[in-house]
């Protein structure tokens, strides 16, 4: 019985923290805060996750977190729902800091997700291991209609609503090409600086596949935001 009046007066306690900090009523940092609106600018912490699925069906939410980043965006239009992979709150992403490719359609939370990339995992990778920054990022597409590897069944790709990228390499400020296929391999600089950038990821993304994984990733690392947590 005074375990149960214990447990009871911890849940009140959580309760009434939970409410306090929704209400406004106790000040905490915004990052820790649930309901703040996502800042790119503070590093990835344990709510980071929680809040990029936040802003999956919330447009507005997605605005505030972008609006603290240098990442050039435009909103497309949602898609008909009636399609075999509908798009709802998708962003053409131009590039930032870095330059692209090509430009790639993303999920709002796919988005922001590449931003805090940036800024907190590819950045700070490529300056311990050169001392200069990514200038460009080389990547082979985000937004594919299909199912898993591409099989004629099963489950549907993150790539299928705009929530994954395969990133193949990177181009250093001095033009250096650093490529997943040719580099990871070696024990080098190169490879580490691959790998450091491969587990930052893993602080923002929920499924980071890598070379790692199996050989069908052997060129390119795989980013998405989808339900599943994995990072190898």
């Amino acid at each position: 019985m005074r375990g149960l009046k214990v447990f009871a007066c911890l849940l009140l306690i959580v309760g009434g923290a939970v409410l306090g900090v929704r209400q406004g009523w106790l000040a905490v940092p915004p990052q820790w805060n649930p309901w703040a609106p996502l800042d790119i600018n503070s590093p990835p912490n344990l709510l980071t996750r929680y809040k990029l699925m936040a802003l999956r069906n919330d447009p507005q939410l997605c605005d505030q977190a972008l609006a603290t980043s240098i990442l050039r965006v435009v909103r497309q239009a949602d898609s008909d729902p009636r399609g075999n992979c509908p798009l709802t709150n998708v962003l053409r992403v131009q590039g930032s800091e870095v330059a692209l490719s090509s430009s790639f359609l993303a999920s709002c939370p796919l988005a922001v997700a590449f931003a805090l990339f940036e800024r907190h995992a590819l950045q700070p990778a490529a300056m311990a291991a050169y001392g200069q920054k990514v200038k460009r990022v080389d990547h082979l597409g985000s937004f594919a209609c299909r199912n898993m590897y591409g099989r004629e069944t099963g489950a549907r790709s993150q790539h299928a609503t705009a929530s994954a990228l395969d990133i193949a390499g990177f181009r250093l400020a001095d033009g250096r090409a650093i490529s997943v296929l040719r580099d990871w391999p070696k024990d080098n600089a190169d490879a580490r600086f691959l790998r450091q950038a491969r587990d930052g990821a893993c602080d923002m993304f929920s499924v980071v596949l890598s070379p790692d994984y199996n050989a069908a990733h052997r060129n390119h690392f795989h980013l998405d935001v989808g339900p599943w947590w994995i990072c190898r």
